[in-house]
């Protein structure tokens, strides 16, 4: 288990990497202390302190013709096949909101709840995908690029807890570390 820093040494956490749908019933069961998820979300019980925004790139294999690109407008998706994650993210929401914003009719062939499995398929020339910078990096040795998506659109990053309970100190040290980190995804690199 990770420690949390040297200047608290007998505190340990877990973390865990669920889709945001089994966080937020964790958060609401007391299972665990608190969660990372994307906004919005919709509970009365909970309470959430936005943390950072991020924004959605374009994943594609080297050999795809959009891989050229520096950036890639969100019109060029229309028609090409996609891998996307599933209903389960709390991204796939805002995306598809995004695509139709941009008149894009999605050409969805396969949903999959982890960006891993994402990966596997686009590199198998399934599709191409659309995810949140902070689901990279890539895979190691493998022929996926990863081109921004014009325009920009965001997401915000949350912390979230319930609102009827209070965090244990230990609890409560993580958050604020979690909390002081830069306010945008790319600022992390």
């Amino acid at each position: 288990m990770p420690r949390v820093s040297r200047n608290s040494p007998l505190v340990t956490m877990i973390l865990r990497d669920d889709v945001q749908s089994d966080v937020l019933r964790k958060v609401k069961s007391g299972e665990v202390d608190f969660g990372v998820v994307i906004s919005p979300f919709s509970s009365d019980d909970l309470l959430g302190e936005p943390v950072m925004t991020d924004s959605f790139c374009l994943v594609v294999r080297g050999d795809h013709p959009l891989a050229r690109e520096k950036a890639v407008p969100w019109a060029a998706l229309t028609g090409e096949p996609l891998v996307m994650l599933d209903y389960a993210s709390g991204s796939r929401p805002i995306i598809d909101v995004v695509m139709q914003k941009h008149g894009i009719e999605a050409n969805v062939v396969q949903e999959r709840g982890h960006s891993a499995t994402v990966f596997g398929l686009v590199e198998a020339g399934v599709g191409v995908s659309v995810l949140p910078w902070l689901a990279l990096p890539l895979p190691a040795n493998s022929s996926l690029v990863a081109r921004p998506l014009e325009p920009r659109a965001e997401r915000i990053v949350e912390l979230v807890r319930r609102r009827d309970r209070s965090l244990s100190p230990a609890a409560e040290s993580v958050w604020s570390l979690i909390g002081a980190l830069p306010a945008r995804a790319e600022d992390l690199g």
